[in-house]
């Protein structure tokens, strides 16, 4: 790419630009859900005692306007469940494969799930998640289950900390560039999507249209020797 100034034309190479990856993967979206049912339904029992305090603060007739807005329904972690056997192997063969296609010498590491869990916001609204990294992992992403153009969605934010302190306006703020300082990822069910773990990203709220859920996963690489090591432990 060359860049014109004045009579000048200059070469322009682009530097510590963030990758983000998607693909879609419809033949796991049904075993998903199916899945991932029991766990959303175990989700649901967990929070119960957290609405009958809801419900005892606010009254009864409060408490019928709002019920679990604002909620969301987090698993235990899915790792090993045989409906996600594929989808789970899918993710930590192909993390590896994306860091070996950074430069990274992934010759003596094995990808280690840190986080691997299914989580579905309240019907009523309301869900959302604030702006956070996960900074002990090196893969992100989200395998989208349940959403539409009316349902929440991530927001990836510029994880360059030295750019972000001097931004300047930008032209047409609905269009994206190199210079956009966060992202509104549009999903769809059966997408998935992989990331830098050290990306700054967020869920929009939810406005409990439709619903919407999703599996949520972290990886680590981690150094084969300390993988063995910790196997002959057992």
């Amino acid at each position: 790419m060359a860049v014109t100034t004045n009579k000048d034309i200059m070469n322009t190479e682009w530097y510590f630009s963030t990758p983000v990856y998607s693909i879609m993967k419809p033949e796991w979206l049904k075993p998903a859900i199916k899945a991932t049912d029991k766990f959303i339904d175990a989700a649901y029992k967990r929070e119960a005692p957290k609405l009958k305090e809801r419900k005892k603060f606010l009254g009864n007739k409060d408490y019928l306007k709002v019920k679990d807005h604002g909620m969301s329904y987090h698993s235990t972690p899915l790792n090993g469940d045989p409906g996600l056997k594929e989808l789970e192997s899918y993710i930590g063969a192909t993390s590896w494969n994306l860091l070996d296609e950074w430069g990274y010498d992934m010759s003596k590491y094995t990808m280690f799930f840190t986080e691997f869990w299914v989580q579905e916001f309240s019907k009523k609204g309301g869900g959302h998640h604030d702006t956070h990294v996960h900074w002990d992992n090196h893969i992100s992403g989200f395998y989208f289950l349940k959403c539409s153009d009316k349902t929440s969605f991530p927001v990836m934010h510029d994880p360059r900390a030295g750019a972000m302190m001097t931004k300047l306006p930008q032209k047409d703020g609905s269009k994206i560039s190199p210079m956009s300082d966060m992202i509104h990822y549009k999903p769809k069910p059966g997408m998935l999507v992989f990331f830098p773990a050290y990306v700054p990203h967020q869920f929009a709220v939810d406005d409990g249209v439709d619903d919407f859920r999703f599996i949520h996963f972290n990886l680590q690489a981690v150094r084969n020797d300390i993988v063995n090591a910790a196997k002959g432990m057992k």
